[in-house]
């Protein structure tokens, strides 16, 4: 009976311990088996915490007097929320909400001090940014917080603030408006991406790249042959779900369809030109498929489709510069559910053009000197 297990169990064995010595023979092997982990780990830890460390707001404080004063100190001293403006018209309460300069704007009215010594309920009107919306509750939880410990302090008081709470762009805060629109941009980069990223590997493992390279065709041309297809079913797929989030999920949208495709476009290109320099830089399609899937996890966690790129580490912050994702869904987001015109976006094109002119003309650089 020993003997028997023996026969059965030793050959598996083997095979065991030569896989396990294959992958750590390998350099690239034993990277892929530690490095993926250990990054996505340490993104996790500090770019996907829905804890609220940095809300911008601005306040239009029109009474001035000693219980609006107080309760401004007790918001400033949370240590979450920074002031960022102090209006001084109630016509500039649109523009930093628009601008993305607050996430929420305080309003406290003339005759906010007057109400309270009379023993009336004062309000105050607290508007949201309600792009972000899940953001944008728990900012709204805090000031509740606030105003209740307010409420509690002033003892045997007759009158308590209230507040009256204004979502912009989401009025009911529903996280399906936030998150949708913006998947528009993130689930078709996950197939561009892994489209272009396959395309000259494809032709390194079947063995026509070197075909391809002795052509009449320069590299420029390789590039743009190899880029228009992914190109074309990037913005087909965009199309497939924002006509699923219109029509089925009856999304309102506010803004312009020509510039939503005019930044959808953008978007796409400059992830075509990291997906094909990831596909020049691969000498197999599992080499291209491993790449881009240890790329694609950053590049949502970076984007600030479930927490706000404000709330990361200011390290963090800067390495989002280089993630289309990031520029990309914000141009979606504003256009489909704020109604931004081309003057409030034109600022999130130049990144994503940046990107792309640098990415191209390395993919096609790579193509020509990159060993096959």
């Amino acid at each position: 009976m020993i003997s028997l297990v023996v026969r059965v169990v030793a050959p598996i064995v083997a095979l065991v311990r030569k896989e396990i010595l294959a992958l750590a023979k390998e350099p690239s092997s034993r990277a892929l088996l530690l490095a993926p982990a250990l990054m996505q780990a340490l993104l996790f830890g500090y770019g996907a915490t829905f804890d609220l460390t940095n809300v911008p707001y601005a306040v239009l404080d029109q009474s001035g007097g000693r219980a609006a004063t107080e309760l401004l100190a007790r918001l400033d001293g949370t240590g979450v929320f920074k002031r960022t403006a102090t209006l001084t018209s109630a016509t500039q309460l649109a523009g930093v909400i628009d601008r993305g300069d607050a996430l929420v704007a305080i309003n406290i009215p003339s005759d906010f001090e007057q109400r309270l010594n009379s023993g009336r309920n004062a309000p105050l009107e607290v508007i949201l940014d309600g792009r972000n919306s899940s953001t944008a509750a728990a900012a709204a939880g805090y000031i509740n917080s606030v105003v209740a410990a307010y409420n509690a302090s002033q003892a045997g008081a007759p009158a308590r603030v209230s507040i009256e709470r204004h979502a912009w762009f989401n009025p009911n805060l529903e996280s399906r408006w936030n998150i949708m629109p913006a998947l528009i941009g993130a689930l078709s980069m996950m197939q561009t991406l892994l489209l272009a990223a396959l395309s000259v590997a494809r032709e390194r493992e079947q063995g026509t790249f070197d075909q391809l390279l002795v052509t009449p065709l320069t590299p420029m041309q390789i590039l743009v042959g190899k880029a228009v297809p992914a190109i074309l079913v990037g913005l087909l797929q965009s199309t497939l779900i924002f006509l699923v989030i219109r029509f089925w999920f009856q999304i309102p949208m506010s803004g312009s369809v020509w510039l939503l495709y005019l930044g959808l476009f953008i978007f796409t290109v400059a992830s075509v030109g990291i997906g094909l320099s990831i596909s020049a830089l691969s000498l197999t399609m599992q080499q291209a498929m491993l790449y881009t899937f240890f790329l694609i996890m950053p590049l949502m966690l970076l984007s600030g489709l479930l927490t706000p790129i404000r709330n990361m580490p200011a390290a963090l912050q800067i390495v989002t510069y280089a993630n289309p994702l990031r520029f990309g869904m914000d141009i979606v987001r504003r256009v489909y559910l704020e109604g931004a015109g081309l003057a409030d976006v034109a600022a999130e094109f130049i990144p994503l053009l940046v990107l792309a002119a640098v990415t191209l003309p390395l993919a096609a650089w790579l193509f020509r000197h990159r060993l096959s």
